[in-house]
């Protein structure tokens, strides 16, 4: 393999990190993951994840990991309600949405982040994961690097895989790239189900999409019962800090909604008169789509990192471990002759399929953040549920 005798640090736990640790080690590959995580009991925040059958799904079944997975999934998680800001269903699959399984072209089987982390943690030899190793910068060793983390610790790696994120500190070792603000804002809320039942009555265990007067709110119920939701909206990129909002205070967050969102029912207040503290304003970044660079020998990019996008085609983390599948692939295959090339092969084909995803995603976020969003987001979801 290209990778003998080579030590492989991929910086970043997150799903494509632990996949592609994971595709290695199968092949026994020397690889160690950096995760700047205190420990493995770190919460997991963001949204569950659904998982497609030609990328995610597709990387689970090559990691061996397909059988754990259909253990850990939430059947029924991924049907849907279409609402306006009254609380009005206008479309719903609940009682029409197909029972699918695995293999399915269309079956895109729901799981928690947390689920998902623990699943692949625990695939990995002991000792794979090198915890409260947050990344702050590498220098040129030999013929590869040496990495330097805040905790005063520093280790080297021939090869140094980027899956730190939108705002990876990797990334300008080898690119000048930068992710441009999309004009969306998402504010993140967690609130348990007793504190909002008429909501946790109305999600019944799936999610929901609300379109009302340029706005969202996108809402999906976790395992254990809580409701995690967005108010997503077009802002400047120094709304958090121009607004002066205090995201640790209930009332001022429902104060802001209710101006925000004049027109919306009360029905959604419960949300934010009783979420968990603080809310996150989660700005929305994306790559150029035509991004490119020279490639190098000993480092590379995946998932944000490479190619942060958009969430509104339900793609990034796909897209992401679908990277991890192929980097493998190339990084142990035979087809190279040198892991320039190899590397080479999967940046060009990881960059369009990528700057495809991204396309999509920009664009169904103007969809869904238009004055016709409702209308928009009502004619696709029942052409496609025919």
């Amino acid at each position: 393999m290209l990778i003998d005798n080579k030590s492989i640090a991929i910086v970043g736990g997150g799903p494509a990190g632990l996949t592609l640790a994971r595709l290695l080690q199968l092949k026994d590959a020397d690889v160690k993951v950096y995760e700047r995580d205190f420990n493995k009991e770190a919460r997991v925040q963001g949204s569950p994840l659904d998982m497609h059958e030609d990328s995610g799904l597709a990387a689970l079944r090559k990691a061996e990991l397909l059988d754990e997975f259909k253990k850990t999934f939430r059947p029924g998680a991924d049907k849907m309600l279409i609402v306006n800001e009254q609380a009005e269903i206008l479309f719903s699959d609940h009682n029409t949405k197909p029972e699918e399984d695995f293999g399915a072209e269309h079956f895109r089987p729901e799981i928690d982040r947390g689920p998902l982390r623990n699943m692949l943690l625990d695939s990995l030899q002991p000792e794979t994961v090198v915890w409260d190793s947050h990344f702050i910068s590498m220098e040129p060793q030999n013929e590869g690097w040496l990495l330097h983390f805040k905790n005063g610790t520093s280790a080297y790696a021939d090869l140094v895989i980027a899956s730190d994120g939108a705002h990876s500190k990797i990334r300008p070792y080898l690119t000048d790239h930068k992710p441009v603000y999309s004009g969306v804002i998402m504010l993140e809320g967690i609130v348990s189900k007793e504190h909002a039942p008429r909501i946790n009555t109305l999600i019944n265990g799936g999610k929901i999409m609300a379109f009302g007067n340029s706005k969202n709110i996108l809402m999906g119920q976790k395992g254990n019962g809580d409701l995690g939701f967005y108010a997503s909206f077009k802002a400047d990129e120094n709304w958090a800090a121009s607004t002066g909002l205090d995201f640790s205070d209930n009332k001022a967050v429902l104060q802001w909604f209710r101006t925000a969102y004049p027109e919306w029912s009360e029905i959604w207040h419960d949300l934010f008169e009783n979420a968990t503290i603080p809310f996150i304003p989660r700005l929305i970044y994306f790559m150029p789509l035509d991004q490119t660079w020279e490639t190098k020998s000993n480092i590379t990019l995946m998932g944000d990192a490479a190619h942060v996008m958009p969430p509104f085609a339900g793609e990034g983390a796909n897209m992401a471990m679908l990277d991890a599948l192929e980097l493998s692939e190339y990084l142990t295959g035979n087809r190279y002759s040198t892991l320039q090339d190899a590397i080479s092969k999967y940046e060009i084909g990881m960059r369009k399929r990528a700057a495809a995803a991204t396309k999509e995603s920009l664009e169904n976020g103007e969809r869904m953040h238009s004055e016709t969003a409702l209308t928009t987001m009502l004619k696709f979801f029942t052409t496609h549920s025919l």
